[in-house]
């Protein structure tokens, strides 16, 4: 039988993205909806269409993601200074303290990484798979420009 390579990464990433929605589903969020928060505490603002491009979404799933959101009183809605006619989306102080518990269960996951394989190989994966992520394309959602093709140094 022939193997090939990706359908490691695909099903392990399957595995790691199902051990995280178990940890996120008490705090009443999913994995994805962690993401957007995230990026917008860099962002610290961003239109829903910024948000699409940032996270290669189309707007109209952006737009269900971010309703959901707002519904949960997570991220607000405020009239753009810059651009009146138009709306941002920022974290709200129940989506900071929110995210604070978020970085806290990714960082177990982390730690159930480095526990299984090693934190050397668990930095040598991370390290290959953000080096690989860069060459397809990819970035993290809200990273500034200059930080998105520099290679990470460890496990976050």
């Amino acid at each position: 039988m022939q193997e090939f390579n990706f359908h490691f990464l695909i099903h392990t990433s399957h595995l790691l993205e199902e051990r995280l929605r178990i940890r996120l589903t008490p705090l009443g969020i999913h994995p994805r909806q962690a993401r957007v928060l995230d990026a917008l505490s860099r962002m610290k603002d961003a239109s829903q269409v910024t948000l699409a491009k940032e996270f290669d979404l189309s707007e109209a799933s952006m737009s269900t993601m971010t309703a959901r959101l707002l519904e949960a009183g997570l991220i607000e809605r405020h009239v753009n200074q810059r651009e009146l006619r138009s709306n941002v989306l920022q974290l709200s102080k129940h989506g900071e303290t929110l995210l604070k518990e978020i970085y806290r269960e990714w960082k177990q996951i982390d730690q159930e990484i480095s526990d299984v394989i090693g934190t050397t190989n668990a930095m040598q994966l991370t390290n290959l798979t953000q080096q690989l992520r860069n060459a397809l394309g990819g970035f993290s959602p809200g990273s500034p420009a200059e930080e998105r093709d520099t290679p990470n140094t460890g496990i976050k």
